[in-house]
């Protein structure tokens, strides 16, 4: 679940923030992995679940209910609903929609594009992960755009390591998608994670000259490069939750919860 500046009201703009190093929110403790790995292990099950039902047809109420069942089922919470009262476990998000999406009663239909984004608290503990997929036999373009987010995150991914800059994750993203053409969603952003779903940092998705410090070992940070086949702006919809793209492009996120290490970094939802 994106965090954004100035358009969603549950998160606060960046200058209203306390200011937060690096170090100040990274885990300590093996107990404090066991229940981040433990989180991640549920927002995977969900995300693979609703994945494979995905098909023509399917609302997105009932693939929302699928992640809801996986919940209970480990004594897990929604995040979204239980730090902000969204009104669904999970946020899916269709084609111009970049995220946020409420499920219902919307049927998915052949060549759409979605959005799967889970998050969940276990005992105290968060974890957050996004796929997109096409919905049958999708169209190219929109299958060109959900492989140029999920190479986005793979280059991302590559660069968080102990001691590189916090501004490589951003760099990356912005790099990898450019190249192949397409514009990134700028205004939304991964955040740091652990013991609530939004913590500091933000982790913006384009470079950003002014994040000079560097990435710690066992800092928890989602990275969630949202990219579009249009411009990149966004707006707020209509339900006060959507964020569409602003000039009706197609959107495609993915985003994974990681553990900064001197390596390569531990994905928690994986």
């Amino acid at each position: 679940m994106a965090t954004s500046v100035g358009m969603v009201p549950e998160t606060l703009p960046v200058a209203a923030r306390p200011a937060v190093t690096l170090s100040d929110v990274s885990i300590e403790t093996p107990e404090e992995l066991a229940g981040l790995r433990a989180s991640g292990r549920v927002v995977a099950e969900a995300l693979r679940a609703m994945r494979r039902a995905v098909r023509p047809g399917i609302t997105t109420g009932e693939l929302d209910a699928i992640a809801a069942r996986i919940f209970r089922r480990a004594g897990a919470r929604s995040a979204p609903q239980l730090t902000y009262g969204f009104p669904a476990a999970t946020c899916i998000s269709v084609n111009d929609e970049a995220v946020h999406g409420i499920p219902g009663p919307r049927r998915l239909r052949e060549g759409d594009l979605v959005s799967l984004d889970v998050a969940a608290e276990l005992n105290g503990f968060y974890a957050d992960a996004c796929v997109t997929v096409g919905v049958g036999r999708a169209r190219p373009a929109a299958n060109r755009l959900a492989a140029a987010a999920r190479d986005a995150l793979a280059q991302a991914l590559g660069t968080a390591r102990a001691g590189a800059p916090q501004s490589a994750i951003g760099a990356a993203v912005e790099r990898a998608a450019t190249a192949r053409g397409y514009a990134v969603c700028s205004e939304l952003m991964g955040h740091g994670i652990g013991r609530h779903l939004h913590e500091a940092p933000d982790v913006p998705s384009i470079f950003d000259p002014t994040l000079t410090e560097r990435l710690t070992d066992g800092l928890v940070l989602t990275v969630e490069p949202i990219v579009s086949a249009g411009t990149g702006a966004v707006r707020q919809g209509g339900d006060g939750w959507t964020v569409c793209t602003a000039d009706g492009a197609l959107a495609a996120h993915e985003e994974h919860t990681i553990v900064i290490t001197d390596g390569a970094p531990l994905v928690l939802t994986a």
